[in-house]
């Protein structure tokens, strides 16, 4: 069974809302707009008014991958912070979308998915008279960084499925793995409400270099040793790999449409979700493109 339909879709309504921004601390209007079939995925700059202010959502346009996955259009519009709002295109199977942000960053939000899942259902869907194009994964494909670290896609008979696997030497984190297959349900249910984490020292560092200003408990996860610094705790015991998760549904949707393929990662990030992409389109011999 396909796990999206076999017609591009696009938003019924705009919709509009204004959140922090995790870097720069300050309130950020984000707007998701319908756009017409074979748009794909564009974020539009509407502070930027004296050049391109349009940023084409595709593997080939990341220009930084550290912390968050950021695309550029090569004259100095960029989109960072996308992975969240990305996966959640992905989960929805939105081919064509005008994302409209008011700055260099995606509001975090509540560091999930979560409050982009309810802005798509007040937005609405509607299929478009284009067949949907898939990338189907031929064969085995690899990426091994010059730490060791390997990230694998190879084919699969239907949708996409993630194995991902976390080990954190903070024993609140420790070892974590998960199988998820992805269609909208399951995305929902099982990584949506999964908020981004990180540990406190880190957090430090980033404050003395003048960032994560937006950040606070109430868009993260804060671990501290072997502390959770959220009062609430913990959404779910899995939150860490659920999370990883929900970074890779979002970075393999640079592929610029659904993957059909199994892709295994270890103590990966969106570095290896961006490369393993541009290494499956190296050699046309490891994909086709297919409509079904």
């Amino acid at each position: 069974m396909n796990d999206f339909t076999s017609f591009q879709t696009t938003f019924k309504n705009p919709v509009h809302v204004t959140g922090i921004c995790l870097h720069s601390g300050v309130a950020t209007d984000l707007t998701l707009t319908p756009a017409p079939a074979d748009t794909g995925i564009i974020f539009k700059r509407t502070d930027i008014t004296d050049k391109d202010n349009l940023i084409k959502a595709l593997y080939s346009n990341i220009v930084d991958t550290r912390m968050c996955s950021c695309f550029g259009n090569g004259v100095g519009a960029t989109a960072s912070l996308t992975e969240h709002l990305m996966a959640t295109l992905h989960a929805y199977g939105i081919s064509n979308a005008v994302i409209e942000i008011g700055g260099p960053e995606v509001p975090i939000m509540d560091g999930s998915a979560q409050n982009f899942v309810e802005l798509f259902e007040k937005a609405g869907t509607v299929q478009q008279d284009a067949p949907r194009r898939f990338l189907k994964i031929k064969k085995n494909v690899s990426f091994t960084d010059d730490k060791g670290t390997t990230v694998e896609l190879s084919p699969a008979e239907e949708g996409l499925t993630i194995d991902f696997e976390i080990d954190f030497k903070a024993s609140i984190i420790g070892h974590q793995q998960m199988s998820f297959h992805l269609n909208l349900e399951n995305f929902k249910q099982q990584i949506a409400y999964a908020r981004t984490f990180g540990l406190k020292q880190e957090i430090d560092m980033l404050h003395a270099m003048g960032l994560g200003k937006g950040g606070s408990l109430d868009n993260a996860v804060v671990v501290d040793n072997d502390t959770i610094l959220n009062p609430d705790g913990l959404r779910d015991k899995l939150e860490f790999v659920r999370h990883k998760i929900l970074d890779s549904v979002g970075d393999l949707y640079q592929a610029n449409m659904p993957i059909i393929g199994h892709y295994k990662a270890a103590k990966s990030g969106h570095y290896h979700n961006n490369m393993i992409l541009r290494e499956v389109f190296k050699d046309p011999a490891n994909f086709e493109i297919i409509t079904l």
